[in-house]
């Protein structure tokens, strides 16, 4: 958790690039990510240097070369550490004119495969701080920003993402942080999993994922083996916006992750034969309400079912993707829950007879607000080639902790927001977050849920009800109302009471006949 002091430095960089001239948020993060990318470096090439001076040998990889480059400019003034004490115009020079070229050009050589998914992804880097002056405050600012630890360093970026969102503009590419939460806590990742996100962003999911496996298995890293394959071989996010591909690289890197797979991909339109039955852990909230025609579809998809609507087609991936055994958690609009076409019946056949469908959880319709007001609901499945649907977990979310307007304001305390609160939330504040307790009934399904009415917030309908109503997996569909106690009085006990009102009414009228007559 970062303090009001570093986030009052990180408001102060936002605004100074907005009164500079760069209003565009995803513009900004871009800027920033690359001017925290240049920092690493240099503190990577101190620990070589470190390293190498202990050892006393020859630096094995050096990101800065010795002597100068083509332009006569020494290799060493582009590290931070030197130019951020340059006077304004010449930082704006070496940044600019040297730096910039140097990270589009010889970076994935100089880093070798260790780093290469943030070199590759800096290849195409753009600079465009427009004045010395700005560059300067800039670097001043951010090198005040403690950087050191990985959870700083983590939410230290993570707080400018949020900005991203704050900020109005593109906000669609950032899921909430507690509902992603909810589900890797629900999926419950493993330190053998190999994870995916097909429409990863800025790779919120595979960064909660990662933090996760940190709290809950603290020695994961202890194992050579499982360390290895936690930063080489564990992560992988697709999206095909270079810039989100760039913002989401620096998201895992800040959190600890040396080497995730993080690449250019239209995951609905390319061949993925090669991604057939790779992972065994999709977590992802795809784009909705777009459509594709069929000749840029991939064919493989089309064959599990023939539609046009993305959110079908990424349920497919998901699908083609998992290992038999593997799960998913992925958000849908509720029009997936209960759309009439055959595309959506298949679909949901396909996950409830062929798959093994563990959970809907129905959230609240302001969760998405102010970018998008759409219901939505997190699926929860399994992939076995085989059945294995018993029965279907419901959970009605009514409140996430937040306010379901456009200002989405918390109605709690920091610490008593999220699926895992840090202090128990008392009797009265249940009803404000409904997240701890989706987690405490989640891990009951197979029991005491079962025997819960439909009439409860959660409750599991049998396998064969869904088929009976034609696979609707709308919560709605199966809760049952509650009615009120009505007492029915007989007819001539009203009759007689109305009979007696009206005598009365008569008799009152006489009595003010009377008086003004």
């Amino acid at each position: 958790m970062i303090t009001g002091d570093i986030k009052n430095q990180i408001d102060r960089i936002w605004d100074s690039f907005w009164s500079g001239g760069i209003s565009n948020p995803l513009e900004v993060i871009e800027q920033i990510t690359y001017l925290l990318f240049i920092r690493r470096l240099d503190d990577l090439h101190t620990l070589e240097g470190n390293k190498a001076n202990r050892l006393k040998q020859a630096m094995e990889r050096r990101i800065f070369p010795e002597g100068k480059d083509a332009k006569g400019r020494s290799y060493e003034d582009y590290r931070w550490s030197r130019f951020k004490h340059f006077a304004p115009a010449d930082m704006f020079t070496v940044v600019g004119e040297h730096l910039f070229p140097y990270l589009r050009t010889d970076l994935a050589r100089q880093l070798g495969n260790g780093d290469s998914t943030y070199a590759h992804h800096m290849k195409d880097a753009r600079f465009t701080i427009p004045t010395p002056a700005l560059l300067a405050k800039v670097v001043d600012m951010l090198d005040h920003v403690p950087m050191e630890e990985r959870d700083t360093k983590g939410d230290v970026y993570e707080y400018m993402l949020a900005k991203i969102a704050t900020a109005g503009q593109n906000g669609q590419f950032r899921t909430p942080r507690h509902i992603i939460r909810l589900m890797v806590e629900m999926t419950a990742a493993q330190p053998t999993d190999i994870i995916c996100d097909p429409a990863c962003g800025t790779a919120g999911f595979l960064v909660a994922a990662g933090e996760y496996l940190r709290e809950r298995h603290p020695n994961l890293l202890h194992d050579a083996k499982l360390r290895e394959h936690f930063h080489h071989q564990m992560f992988h996010g697709f999206d095909f916006d270079n810039t989100m591909l760039r913002i989401g690289s620096m998201n895992m890197l800040l959190h600890g992750v040396e080497s995730p797979d993080i690449r250019y991909r239209d995951s609905l339109a390319q061949d993925h034969a090669g991604e057939e039955e790779k992972y065994t852990l999709v977590l992802a909230n795809p784009p909705f309400a777009g459509s594709l025609d069929y000749e840029n579809t991939a064919k493989d998809l089309l064959q599990i079912v023939k539609t046009k609507k993305t959110e079908l087609l990424f349920l497919a991936l998901f699908l083609r993707l998992l290992k038999p055994g593997g799960r998913a958690a992925v958000i849908v609009p509720d029009g997936v829950l209960f759309g009439s076409s055959k595309a959506h019946k298949e679909l949901r056949r396909i996950l409830v007879e062929d798959q093994k469908l563990d959970a809907v959880v129905s959230l609240p319709g302001g969760t998405f607000k102010p970018y998008a007001g759409v219901s939505t609901a997190i699926l929860v499945f399994t992939k076995t080639n085989s059945g294995g649907t018993d029965s279907v977990w419901f959970y009605d979310v009514e409140a996430d902790g937040w306010s379901l307007d456009d200002k989405r304001t918390p109605l709690l305390p920091e610490d008593k927001l999220g699926p895992v609160p840090k202090t128990a939330l008392a009797e009265d504040e249940h009803a404000k977050n409904d997240l701890p307790d989706v987690l405490a009934r989640w891990t009951k399904r197979a029991g005491a849920e079962r025997e819960r009415p439909r009439t409860a917030q959660s409750f599991c309908v049998a396998k064969a009800d869904i088929a009976s109503q034609g696979y609707d997996l709308s919560l709605n569909r199966y809760r049952e109302v509650v009615h009120e106690a009505v007492e029915h009085r007989p007819p001539k006990e009203i009759l007689a009471e109305l009979w007696t009102l009206e005598e009365e009414i008569r008799r009152g009228m006489k009595e003010l006949e009377g008086k003004l007559g």
